[in-house]
């Protein structure tokens, strides 16, 4: 009985791997994201992601406040190419979004 139970651990550890290792890659993508968009628009977002059953669907890049100099459409683009190009996947949609201080 408890080689059964000792078994049956070990093969949930076992099942759990892929979603943690897809948790690591996604933090290590995020930050890389973050990284090319600060060098680019001088300011660093926070990127935050969402799997659904191995699938990327939403990754959403959060300015503090809109970076000067640039328009919003380069932040988009700028955006969306780090994005493609770190996740190695498309995701179903990229949201930016801009936090701005209550009046």
């Amino acid at each position: 009985m408890r080689s059964i139970f000792l078994g049956l651990v070990l093969a949930a550890t076992l099942a759990g791997c892929g979603a943690v290792d897809s948790m690591t890659e996604g933090l290590r993508h995020s930050q890389e994201v973050a990284s090319d968009l600060e060098r680019s628009v001088g300011t660093k977002p926070f990127v935050g992601f969402n799997w659904s059953n191995g699938s990327l669907v939403n990754v959403t890049v959060n300015f503090e406040g809109i970076p000067p100099g640039e328009s919003i459409e380069q932040i988009a683009q700028l955006s969306r190419a780090s994005v493609a190009a770190r996740f190695k996947q498309a995701p179903k949609r990229v949201v930016i979004s801009f936090s701005l201080p209550g009046a």
